[in-house]
C-alpha cells in the first residue's frame, strides 16, 4: 500500500462537474492498493497518516498533526501509484489491485482515519475525477507499507 501526502490549504475532488469531497486546511491523501495488501497494511499507514506532524509550530518547524491544527484529509484512490514503467513508455498497471480487492480495502484505510477523530472526505473509487488543491509548501510525503 503506498500514500502520497500532500499538505494543502485546500482541496477538492469533482465527478461529473459535481463536488464529492472538499477540504480546508489538512491533506489530500493518493492511496494506492497492491494485491499483497490487507488491513494490516491500512491500520498501520491510517496511524501514520493521522500522526504525520508536518504542520509548522509557532517556531516554524514541522512539529504539529492534523489533529493539533484542526486539519482535514481527502483521499483519493489511485492505481496509478503501482504503474511500472520499466520497459517501453507506456506503463503497466499489474501490480494494482484489482476493484473488488482495492475498494474495500480503501473504505476501510478511510474509516480507520475516520476512527482517529479526522474529518474524512472521498474521491469516488473507480470514477474518472478532477482533484484540484492548493499545496502547502509545497510538502509532499510518500508512505508505503
Amino acid at each position: 500500500m503506498k500514500v502520497v501526502i500532500q499538505r494543502v490549504r485546500e482541496a477538492k475532488v469533482e465527478v461529473d462537474n459535481k463536488i464529492v469531497g472538499s477540504i480546508g486546511k489538512g491533506f489530500l491523501v493518493l492511496v494506492g492498493i497492491t494485491h499483497t495488501d490487507t488491513e494490516k497494511e491500512a491500520d498501520y499507514l491510517a496511524n501514520k497518516l493521522c500522526k504525520m506532524r508536518i504542520f509548522e509550530d509557532e517556531n516554524g518547524k514541522m512539529n504539529l498533526s492534523l489533529k493539533d491544527v484542526g486539519g482535514e484529509l481527502l483521499i483519493v484512490s489511485q492505481f496509478t501509484l503501482y504503474a511500472d514503467c520499466a520497459k517501453g513508455n507506456r506503463p503497466s498497471f499489474i501490480e494494482a489491485a484489482r476493484p473488488e480487492q482495492a475498494t474495500p480495502l480503501y473504505e476501510y484505510f478511510c474509516k480507520k482515519c475516520e476512527e482517529q477523530g479526522i474529518k474524512v472526505e472521498k474521491g469516488v473509487f473507480g470514477a474518472h475525477m478532477e482533484v484540484s488543491l492548493l499545496n502547502d509548501g509545497p510538502v509532499t510525503i510518500v508512505l508505503e507499507s
